[in-house]
């Protein structure tokens, strides 16, 4: 396999497994609310994981941050993970899938 497909194969796995990660209040995980902005990764292995929260007083947001960290390491091929927490831009409702919408009574 190169080393692009690779990548990808990476990539996709880190989104299923970032699609276990819920914020303790919310029924809905946190890829599908829209909080993961970007998946970046080195060919060393390193993941950058640039995320929001959906308020920036998250009561859980250690619980959510270290979470999302833990379940990307441990992934095949991820040597580490690092989580970016920044809240630009500003998360709202819109982010959200279809499916995070229809479960949270949006649409």
């Amino acid at each position: 396999m190169e080393k692009g497909n690779d990548l990808l194969r990476m990539e996709e796995d880190i989104v299923k497994m970032l699609r276990t990660v819920y914020d303790p209040e919310i029924p809905v995980n946190v890829y599908d609310l829209g909080l993961i902005y970007d998946v970046d990764i080195s060919d060393k292995g390193v993941v950058t994981i640039t995320m929001t929260l959906t308020a920036p007083n998250c009561p859980a947001a250690d619980f959510i941050v270290e979470d999302v960290r833990l379940k990307t390491e441990s992934v095949k091929g991820v040597v580490r993970a690092d989580v970016v927490l920044t809240f630009t831009p500003t998360w709202d409702h819109s982010m959200m899938s279809e499916e995070a919408k229809l479960e949270l009574g949006f649409m």
